[in-house]
């Protein structure tokens, strides 16, 4: 069996292009859906998901490994709802789990490389690309940390490739980066305030200049974001700006701290 796992909250734009990429070799669709407002759990059941009902958290991660946890395939595909697994990726899990079923000895996992939208066009450079993820896995040897946003998977053994891609639609338009900027920045901010990191003159330089500067010359000039053309600079630009903004958002949480009574 195999068994592809999804955590979704509010997806409705993305489940159904998602799930017919899987359709013709998913044995189980599960999905730990995080208290979706649209028609995303709709949709999903129309198309012969089974769907869990949990909160929302800030921590995606925990609702993927309860997807994970749920899944009853000898093989396993975590897969986000904003991407789309393309015809040889499809063939490579469809032809490994042939050879599982058949005794073969292979990796507990695989490295599946991910083709990301952005602006407008998928990414070649910027350390955009391969941006390889590991996602396919045998059961009961991969779980998620669940301490970052963007964790990898801890696997018990080998970790092979997979042929194929995901198309990663995580970033349609403009505004949909920002939102989701606006998300991962705040998640930054109460992960450093939870580890009790206070704001002080060497975090403010940190955090305002040197982090921003190094990032943005790492992945435009080290890493030929420049390839990408405008594109490639504003994702460059806008990684760099992950830091100060994060760094003004947990300067608002002790500023709050100092106000409540």
């Amino acid at each position: 069996m195999i068994s592809v796992v999804l955590a979704t909250h509010n997806e409705q734009k993305n489940i159904e292009s998602c799930l017919a990429s899987v359709k013709k070799f998913a044995d189980e669709i599960i999905i730990v859906d995080g208290e979706s407002t649209d028609k995303t759990v709709e949709l999903a059941k129309k198309l012969g998901a089974k769907v869990y009902s949990t909160t929302n958290k800030n921590n995606f991660h925990i609702n993927k490994q309860m997807a994970m946890d749920k899944a009853k395939g000898e093989l396993v595909l975590q897969l986000d709802a904003d991407e789309i697994v393309d015809e040889q990726l499809a063939a490579f899990i469809q032809e490994t789990h042939q050879r599982l079923l058949g005794g073969e000895q292979l990796p507990s996992a695989w490295w599946v490389r991910r083709k990301n939208l952005f602006f407008g066009r998928f990414l070649q450079k910027g350390g955009q690309y391969p941006d390889p993820v590991i996602r396919l896995y045998q059961k009961g040897k991969a779980r998620l940390p669940q301490k970052d946003v963007h964790e990898q998977m801890e696997v018990d053994g080998e970790v092979g490739w997979a042929e194929g891609h995901f198309l990663h639609y995580s970033n349609p338009s403009f505004s949909e980066y920002l939102r989701k900027f606006n998300t991962y920045t705040s998640f930054t901010a109460q992960k450093l305030y939870d580890a009790k990191k206070k704001p002080s003159l060497g975090m403010a330089f940190s955090y305002y200049f040197w982090k921003p500067l190094t990032t943005f010359c790492s992945l435009y000039i080290r890493h030929k974001g420049f390839v990408d053309g405008f594109a490639g600079f504003l994702f460059a630009l806008f990684s760099g700006l992950h830091f100060p903004v994060a760094y003004i958002k947990l300067r608002e949480h002790y500023e709050q701290d100092h106000r409540s009574p």
